[in-house]
């Protein structure tokens, strides 16, 4: 298990993580998602041990993955900006690989080979952006690593292969028992491949949980009155949004649906209905509470 212990790191005084906790479970699909900025790519530096915390921990099985060689041959992350040895090929990348990673497995490799047809005797300086992400996509699944941390991992891909990755990873998850986290500012991308899912914000997790956990804490009421009450009475909910607009009321509120339906429906409406929320409609509001701009994770 991979767990997080009030993990905080700074840079220049400012906290790109801040006393973030969590477990994420072995065998499982692990979205993490949030604004530009919030802290995902340092989240994933620290697990994968590029960096060492300045408080709380981080580690698999209790174990901190910094300065520890036997720790990191069980992650493989591929950063947003791929790296391979100067002047390299596909092939000799391979070659390394196959040294450092005990598991790496040829036979995987070949048959991503026959997915992701790459000319294996060419320079990697020489792909385009897709090709380069591509063939670190080969390299790090061909490894089979306990943990597979990947930071925007369908940039620069088109739509055909961003599916084909899709089925791989959830295949890989199924046949190894290989944990995939996944970090991205689009929510959308990822969703359906996600077990579970966090919302980072300002270096905050502020939304925890499996997918319909996470939806399900929210809900969206409308409800139209002959009679309009005062805004005011809406306080007696946990209110996240409240918008009127002749006789109608919209609300976004956090807690219990029927909890919510019955103090709506105390107030006499002639129709009260709740409107199932989606999960992104989910952290937009969060986020909106937070007083952010949803349009830089809507692009």
């Amino acid at each position: 298990m991979l767990t997080a212990q009030n993990l905080t790191k700074i840079f220049d005084g400012v906290k790109a993580l801040d006393s973030v906790c969590f477990e994420i479970d072995d065998g499982c699909v692990y979205g993490l998602v949030g604004s530009n900025g919030s802290g995902k790519s340092t989240l994933l530096r620290c697990i994968s041990g590029v960096y060492s915390p300045d408080g709380g921990k981080v580690g698999i099985d209790g174990i901190s993955s910094f300065n520890n060689p036997g720790i990191k041959t069980q992650i493989a992350f591929l950063g947003d900006t791929p790296y391979f040895l100067p002047q390299s090929s596909l092939k000799e990348m391979a070659a390394f690989y196959r040294k450092t990673y005990k598991n790496f497995d040829t036979d995987v490799y070949n048959h991503l080979l026959s997915v992701f047809p790459l000319e294996v005797n060419k320079r990697l300086s020489t792909f385009s952006k897709g090709m380069r992400r591509q063939a670190a996509l080969i390299l790090m699944l061909s490894c089979k690593p306990r943990y597979l941390l990947l930071d925007e991992a369908f940039d620069g891909l088109d739509v055909v292969m961003r599916k084909t990755l899709s089925n791989i990873i959830i295949d890989s998850t199924e046949k190894y028992g290989m944990t995939v986290i996944i970090a991205s500012h689009n929510l959308r991308e990822i969703e359906d491949m996600c077990d579970h899912i966090s919302l980072l914000h300002k270096g905050k997790l502020i939304a925890d949980g499996g997918i319909e956990e996470v939806r399900g804490k929210i809900h969206k009421v409308q409800a139209v009155f002959e009679k309009m009450p005062e805004t005011d009475v809406f306080n007696e909910l946990d209110l996240m949004k409240i918008e009127r607009q002749g006789s109608v009321v919209s609300l976004v509120a956090r807690g219990d649906k029927d909890d919510i339906m019955r103090f709506v429906e105390s107030l006499s409406p002639k129709f009260c209905e709740c409107i199932d929320v989606s999960l992104e409609e989910a952290f937009i509001y969060e986020l909106e509470v937070l007083g952010y701009d949803v349009k830089s994770i809507e692009e």
